[in-house]
């Protein structure tokens, strides 16, 4: 017997010629946010149930057409009366993700088995964990306090709000976690002007992919207005890269310096 996904086709929302449709006529709220959050964290032991197939396809379309992913959500709130994920097939994932790329990183720095251990800890359960509960609350309250079109409208979810900050933070965890450790030992380690060139570039478009990304999600939402602000310290970032280019001040040196200061 064939087995099919339970999550919808990803073509389904190439057919629009607006990158992030304006949604109506969505489903009324039909459970608390506590019941939401109780049934998310239980899914999260019953790995049988989540779909990695769509959260891997999610994975891949946040670095090349992120506006998919986001249409994927509107069809949530349609069907299931949330924007946030009901299945956390994607946290397991990235969570996975993060977990290898950061044992990777700790090897590539040098640091011994101990250090590993105490690094990932840190990247974990502060980087990951602690600063996206800061992020995504910074950004929900900001959302629902100045954002809103009328007090009438509907609040931001929080998980929508996490759901934003983790995806976000995919494409720079890879592009700082993975892809730059490739070009460590041969290229990145170095003190030269192109070693600082590659390090920053890889340090802008994490920053603008973030962003992006940010202003995606928060853009998706029918209830929300000015939401070009989160775009608005872009030309900020590209000041700060040639500065930092003029200058001759590796990031990526910085970040190397830091991680090993934190484990010593």
């Amino acid at each position: 017997m064939m087995k099919y996904s339970t999550s919808p086709t990803p073509s389904n929302y190439a057919r629009s010629a607006s990158p992030l449709p304006a949604p109506a006529n969505y489903q009324p709220l039909t459970s608390s946010a506590a019941r939401k959050r109780y049934i998310y964290l239980r899914r999260l032991l019953k790995f049988n149930q989540m779909d990695f197939d769509f959260a891997a396809w999610q994975m891949i379309y946040l670095f090349v057409s992120p506006q998919k992913v986001f249409r994927n959500f509107n069809y949530r709130k349609h069907t299931k009366s949330q924007f946030a994920r009901d299945d956390p097939a994607f946290l397991v994932l990235l969570s996975v993700w993060l977990f290898l790329s950061s044992i990777c990183f700790a090897l590539a720095i040098g640091l011994t088995t101990g250090q590993t251990v105490l690094f990932v800890l840190y990247v974990v359960f502060v980087d990951f964990i602690g600063a996206g509960i800061v992020m995504s609350t910074v950004f929900w309250y900001i959302s629902n306090k100045y954002m809103r079109i009328d007090e009438s409208s509907p609040d931001v979810e929080w998980g929508y709000a996490f759901d934003v900050h983790i995806n976000a933070f995919f494409p720079p965890l890879s592009l700082l976690h993975c892809f730059q450790i490739l070009l460590f030992n041969s290229l990145l380690i170095s003190n030269g002007f192109l070693s600082c060139l590659v390090s920053n570039t890889f340090w802008l478009a994490s920053s603008i992919y973030y962003l992006y990304i940010t202003f995606l999600g928060y853009s998706n939402l029918p209830m929300m207005q000015n939401t070009r602000i989160f775009l608005l310290p872009l030309p900020m970032l590209c000041l700060v890269y040639f500065g930092t280019l003029l200058l001759g001040w590796n990031l990526s040196h910085m970040l190397m310096d830091f991680y090993q200061y934190r484990v010593f």
